[in-house]
């Protein structure tokens, strides 16, 4: 699928994962929508082709206007990467005692339910659009989360999902070096941390291969958590 006069959202594009990601789509000539928390977007690097829409991505309303702000653009909206995502640290039984049960929750409603959120109501918009020549719409790729590949190809969407390893993102930032150096050794190859650019890379490839379709690809290096 080309991206030339189309358009994209990218959750959590302010920044990681995202950020990257809305800046390689826009660079490759897609109309960007970067969705991303008020709170976050304030601090946003200024990159050409792309335009911030603050949103929660919990917030159906607030993912369905910022939806239709992209789809009304001009251009058809035919890619929607989910990159939003919190990742607090705590075990489940640590020394402090057992994992916050709220905190989980919010984990699931930002992660997963967020994810959801929008794969549905994007779905829904790219579904409205005229296919191309080859009978797509459009492509929506998930940050390990479960394809909804076979739901949406009658519409003529494919679905596949990235699992990365350890990607240095702000989430890493609360950490010492030390320790981010002590989780690059555990890569097999190549041993260190993956970059963000190297994600969107990896969905530049997915939308470009018109053929891949209910795939979970691992961008990890290898890494194979052993058990503690």
């Amino acid at each position: 699928m080309q991206l030339d006069n189309t358009a994209a959202l990218v959750t959590g594009g302010a920044s990681g994962l995202g950020a990257a990601t809305a800046k390689a789509l826009a660079d490759h000539g897609a109309a960007v929508y970067a969705l991303d928390l008020p709170s976050s977007i304030d601090g946003a690097p200024d990159v050409k082709g792309v335009t911030y829409v603050g949103a929660d991505v919990t917030d159906a309303e607030q993912v369905r206007a910022s939806v239709a702000t992209a789809a009304d653009g001009g251009v058809p909206l035919r890619t929607v990467i989910n990159c939003a995502g919190i990742g607090p640290s705590m075990r489940i039984l640590g020394k402090k005692g057992v994992h916050d049960l709220a905190l989980y929750a919010k984990v699931v409603q930002v992660n997963l339910i967020g994810s959801f959120n929008v794969l549905a109501l994007a779905a829904e918009a790219i579904a409205e659009t005229e296919a191309d020549a080859g009978g797509q719409r459009g492509v929506i790729i998930n940050t390990a989360s479960m394809p909804a590949a076979r739901d949406l190809a009658q519409y003529g969407i494919r679905v596949c999902t990235i699992a990365p390893g350890i990607v240095e993102t702000p989430m890493l930032a609360t950490v010492s070096e030390e320790f981010r150096a002590s989780l690059a050794a555990g890569v097999p190859f190549p041993r260190r941390l993956a970059r963000p650019e190297e994600y969107a890379q990896l969905a530049l490839s997915i939308i470009a291969h018109d053929y891949l379709n209910g795939e979970t690809i691992r961008m990890d290096g290898a890494l194979r958590m052993a058990p503690r």
